[in-house]
């Protein structure tokens, strides 16, 4: 008789649950019906939202919008030269700010360059004359390295030169190494017009733009000979070492000595003529621009720095010309009023030719490259015929110069990027006719001399600051404006971060 196999004791334990195969099916839960349980979920949507936490903003997305969006990302040990890459792309600040670019257009090169040769986790802090890079990887020692800007020279052909080869970094063409010897000859290459052509064309600027403003024929040519001679004694002083503030100071007193001449000869024109066509170059209109510029972009400390040191020059030029004022009165001449605006206007058929020749000569002054010198005039001849029929249209004295700057900020960014070339080169050269600068020294001068009508000059400098504003708001504008029409611009045009 064969044994019974033995019996497996019964599960003392819970019963062992399988999961389903599919998704776990949510239900309604008891009590509230259906309608009233979906109610709630879809207000739960409203309040929370379906986004995830802010998180902070990678730096490379500071490119969107920027001729540098979507770089080519080199692949290899980037890692390893992180410090030989940070120490280019200090240089290559250096000389961009020391060209005049923007805090905007610094900040984005930079990082631009650092994210194509293969460095993403970079912080840049950059201050009126000052760049500080930081790297920082994961788990290694950070890298901060300082570079301080001590000079600036006029050298837009060279700021073109700088965002050619920031280009070719960006689109994967230019190694490292190629890079340094590219910017080495960008430094080292001569500027495009002599120093003596420079001269001349300061003179021929100021000069056009007396006629501009309404000044006769004969204060046009008191000013050519004017302003050779400040530049001759600009660059003495220069080569003695002297301060920009004493420089300007004496050459502002030489500008004023030049009027109290002409009227002690009793030549036929205004004094104020004399002053405005000697102190044009003198005056910081582009520096005032840019550090609105730099405020609108981001950059307070910047914009700070470049105010400040554009209002000492303002007090420079008032603390000049007012020696000159009491040195004449106390020979026995009467009281010169050099802050007088121009009255007179010339038909818009001189006005056009004289726009022309001070755009192509204050091109010349700023070292402009010479291919970009028809575009940059057509572009001021576009904003001066916006200028001047919205002010026809009784828009105001306000709203017109905004109007005009516009206009040039989405020229000067699509015909520049078209030509390989930063907008700053076109759009500062474009708005000078607008001379903002010029309204400020009127009335700072009337504060300071004129007692009796201070509170009408702190109306007219609180008038020109809204000018100012509204002058760098429109470049601004303009340029975001334009964006759309250039985003197939050169070679840039790729797939985002594509690696080789």
């Amino acid at each position: 008789m064969s044994e019974e196999p033995p019996r497996r004791p019964p599960h003392a334990g819970p019963i062992p649950v399988v999961p389903p195969a599919g998704p776990i099916p949510v239900l309604p839960p008891p009590g509230p019906r259906p309608n009233t349980w979906a109610a709630r979920n879809v207000l739960r949507r409203l309040v929370q939202g379906e986004a995830p936490p802010t998180a902070p903003m990678n730096i490379v997305e500071r490119l969107a919008g920027s001729p540098y969006a979507n770089p080519t990302i080199q692949v290899g040990k980037a890692e390893e030269s992180a410090r030989k890459t940070i120490d280019f792309a200090l240089r290559l600040a250096e000389t961009m700010f020391r060209y005049g670019a923007g805090a905007m257009e610094v900040e984005t090169s930079i990082i631009a360059v650092t994210a194509a040769l293969g460095l993403r986790n970079i912080e840049v802090d950059i201050t009126n004359q000052s760049v500080v890079i930081n790297y920082a990887r994961k788990d290694t020692t950070p890298v901060t390295l300082l570079r301080v800007v001590r000079s600036w020279t006029n050298n837009y052909d060279g700021l073109v030169q700088v965002h050619e080869l920031v280009t070719d970094i960006v689109s994967g063409g230019v190694t490292r190494d190629d890079a340094y010897k590219r910017l080495d000859a960008v430094i080292r290459s001569p500027k495009p017009f002599p120093r003596w052509m420079v001269a001349l064309a300061e003179a021929v600027f100021a000069a056009a733009v007396v006629g501009v403003i309404g000044g006769s024929w004969v204060g046009v040519l008191v000013s050519f000979p004017t302003i050779l001679l400040v530049g001759l004694i600009a660059r003495t002083l220069g080569r003695w070492r002297v301060p920009d503030f004493f420089v300007t100071a004496i050459s502002s007193f030489t500008v004023t000595m030049v009027a109290v001449a002409c009227y002690v000869l009793e030549v036929p024109l205004s004094p104020s003529a004399v002053v405005a066509g000697g102190i044009l170059l003198l005056l910081p209109t582009g520096r005032l621009v840019s550090a609105v510029q730099d405020a609108i972009n981001g950059f307070p400390v910047t914009a700070a720095g470049r105010f400040l040191s554009a209002f000492l020059s303002f007090g420079a030029i008032v603390s000049g010309i007012a020696v000159a004022i009491v040195i004449a009165a106390a020979f026995g001449k009467s009281r010169l009023d050099v802050a007088e605006p121009l009255v007179g206007a010339h038909p818009l058929y001189v006005l056009l030719p004289l726009v022309a020749v001070a755009t192509i000569a204050i091109c010349v002054a700023e070292q402009t490259a010479v291919r970009l010198l028809v575009p940059t005039l057509v572009t001021a001849l576009a904003g001066y015929l916006a200028y001047y029929f919205a002010l026809q249209l009784g828009l105001g004295g306000r709203f017109a110069p905004a109007v005009a700057a516009v206009v040039v900020g989405v020229l000067a960014r699509v015909i520049a990027l078209r030509l390989g070339a930063p907008q700053l080169v076109v759009a500062v050269p474009s708005i000078i006719f607008l001379l903002v600068g010029l309204s400020i020294f009127r009335a700072m001068f009337t504060i300071t001399l004129t007692p009796a009508a201070t509170a009408a000059g702190t109306v007219d400098l609180v008038n020109a600051l809204i000018v100012i504003l509204a002058v760098a708001a429109g470049v601004v504008f303009g340029d975001n404006v334009a964006r759309p029409l250039t985003r197939g611009n050169g070679r840039l045009d790729r797939r985002a971060n594509r690696r080789r």
